[in-house]
């Protein structure tokens, strides 16, 4: 599924124009995004918690040439399900 998919489903489950189910959709990610960006944990109850946590620079190999390469230290993001949805997906 694509952000369009959700779009399409936002303007036929709740009754919107197809610009206010786009701008509410996209509002939505933008929150989302701005959230943990600001390193701001995001929780949605009954579906899961999005945060970020930093990874420390460590050395890696590169596997074309086998040469040693230093990995900087970055941030990933992490998704948790919540239980509610781990259990609606395997019933």
């Amino acid at each position: 599924m694509i952000k369009a998919n959700l779009r399409d489903l936002v303007y036929k489950r709740v009754g919107l124009s197809k610009a206010e189910a786009r701008e509410i959709t996209d509002t939505i990610f933008e929150v989302i995004k701005d959230a943990l960006s600001q390193g701001e944990k995001v929780q949605i109850v009954g579906f899961g918690a999005f945060s970020l946590r930093r990874k420390k620079e460590r050395m890696g190999r590169d596997p074309k040439t086998g040469k040693e390469i230093r990995i900087p230290p970055r941030r990933v993001l992490i998704f948790k399900p919540s239980r509610l949805l781990k259990q609606g997906i395997n019933s």
